[in-house]
């Protein structure tokens, strides 16, 4: 048995896996506003509430970039206090048992390839399409993180104006149209022909999104999961549309994309760090 955690700005989830399945999960409001030690101390009272003679180790993916040798999380997303957290040392100084700490993404990642739609694939990159926007590499069946867990911020790169994460999160709908994700869906749902637009200008920017990871990866297979993910419906016709235009016909043709099924799919990630 082993602990996944899954630590997010709003989020925090703690789970006890065992061949893939969760047997026991709590999830419980993060105190991203509070101080380092008031988040550590809430991460640590969780685990213990799972904590079992049987557990092997813990598993934590992060929002952030981070020194995986050494489990260091720098800079967390959404959680203002968390510059330099040494979480690897701490929890294992609390609990007496290995720790593996990754970014969110390559966890999402790690948890696809083997407990989720990536099981048939040996080079995959999963995207996660939400708040932000952020991908995990799989390589030869071997997680990919670059030298800092920052080899898949896709979000990052410049794109028109601002960069993609502008144009491929929620950001697009709340910054450059000022309406909720959620608004423009329910608009959508109903018929109202601007918001069926807004998704079709969304699924060309994704569109151009997946073209980045083709040149980039060549992928078998890209993974998408996210909260925006729920409405592929509504984009995807105009994402394959633009995905149609890359130079080389034989990488469309060969590419699967297909959707994350698993709503705990980074937690059982996390936990599959530990070996």
């Amino acid at each position: 048995m082993r602990i996944g955690i899954d630590l997010g700005g709003t989020n925090v989830r703690v789970g006890v896996v065992s061949d893939g399945r969760i047997l026991m999960k709590i999830s419980e409001s993060c105190k991203a506003d509070k101080s380092e030690e008031e988040t550590v101390e809430h991460i640590k009272s969780l685990v213990r509430r799972v904590m079992n003679s049987n557990i092997r180790g813990i598993g934590v993916g992060v929002p952030s970039v981070v020194d995986a040798e050494r489990g260091i999380v720098y800079n967390a997303a959404n959680i203002p206090s968390w510059k330099e957290v040494h979480l690897k040392e701490i929890l294992e100084k609390e609990f007496k048992i290995p720790v593996v700490v990754n970014n969110d993404c390559n966890c999402f990642a790690f948890g696809e390839r083997y407990f989720g739609e990536g099981t048939t694939f040996h080079n995959i990159v999963c995207v996660a399409i939400g708040t932000g926007v952020g991908a995990g590499i799989i390589i030869n069946d071997e997680l990919y993180g670059g030298s800092n867990t920052g080899a898949g911020e896709i979000g990052s790169l410049p794109y028109l104006q601002h960069d993609y994460e502008y144009y491929c999160s929620s950001h697009f709908f709340s910054k450059v149209h000022g309406i909720t994700g959620k608004e423009a869906f329910d608009r959508a749902m109903q018929g109202d022909e601007q918001a069926l637009a807004l998704w079709d200008e969304f699924g060309e920017h994704i569109g151009n999104l997946m073209n980045v990871v083709l040149f980039t990866y060549d992928p078998q297979a890209i993974i998408i999961g996210g909260g925006i993910a729920k409405s592929f419906n509504l984009f995807s016709g105009k994402m394959y549309e633009t995905i149609a235009k890359f130079p080389y016909p034989e990488t469309v043709k060969r590419l699967k994309i297909v959707l994350s099924q698993k709503e705990d799919i980074n937690l059982l990630g996390a936990s599959a760090l530990v070996h």
